[in-house]
């Protein structure tokens, strides 16, 4: 297995692959699409899985579960990427839901999806600006503070700081409980430990989309072909438009 270090600068390589400085929180849901050929899907996968990476060719399949909370989401897209980019045998990867357990290349995108969303000398900062008020000990308030800075689940943030010893297990565990009730207390929104609502957890973006649209302009296929993929990819609201909100809003 790789060593931290090494997936860290991995980590590093992609976010400034990706357009992104070494520090800041990043938007990855939104970053994917400026990768070629990537498609993302988001839709509920059921309680064991919680993303698959396809590679076909030139192009790339990335599945997210809908199902789970947004943090994790964003951590399993994270995840994903680091199969993308280094499983260079490897075509499919189905991954499993949980920390425990995992083959080796498992807990590396784990490790890299950490890096990535967390780099380590931004964490680092974070965290001794959060002890400076005279505190030798993380608090629940400081470490809902850190996952919201970089909008990361729970239970990513306490592994993430028991594997830099800035938790005890038996603070973490303590930490594990009432997860919305504590950002909620402190003021925060909470859905990034929600997962996306049902009605709005299903779809596909990015290459396939692109390449549905070209195909239909170049004349190559049918509007009624077109709108069949679209269906198939869970993208209703490019077919019949998206009124939900009352139309278009231009600000």
């Amino acid at each position: 297995m790789l060593d931290k270090m090494m997936l860290s600068n991995r980590a590093a390589d992609i976010r400034k692959r990706l357009g992104e400085d070494s520090d800041s929180p990043i938007d990855i849901l939104a970053l994917v699409h400026s990768i070629d050929g990537l498609t993302l899907v988001l839709c509920p996968l059921g309680g064991n899985i919680s993303g698959a990476c396809l590679k076909i060719d030139t192009s790339v399949v990335i599945a997210v579960n809908s199902g789970m909370s947004y943090g994790r989401q964003r951590f399993t897209l994270a995840h994903e990427l680091c199969h993308y980019y280094f499983d260079e045998g490897a075509t499919s990867t189905i991954c499993p839901v949980g920390f425990g357990n995992k083959t080796d290349e498992e807990k590396e995108a784990d490790l890299f999806a950490s890096y990535l969303l967390m780099p380590q000398a931004a964490l680092y900062r974070k965290v001794q600006e959060a002890k400076r008020s005279a505190k030798k000990k993380l608090t629940t308030a400081d470490v809902v503070m850190l996952e919201q800075h970089f909008g990361v689940s729970r239970q990513a943030m306490l592994v993430r700081l028991q594997m830099d010893n800035e938790l005890s297990a038996a603070d973490a565990q303590d930490m594990r409980q009432y997860v919305i009730s504590s950002a909620a207390r402190l003021g925060y929104d909470t859905s990034l430990y929600r997962p996306t609502p049902e009605g709005n957890n299903k779809g596909t973006y990015g290459h396939y989309i692109r390449q549905a649209e070209n195909l239909l302009q170049a004349d190559v296929v049918s509007t009624g072909k077109y709108e069949q993929w679209l269906l198939e990819a869970f993208r209703d609201d490019i077919v019949f438009g998206d009124d939900s909100d009352g139309g278009e809003v231009v600000d």
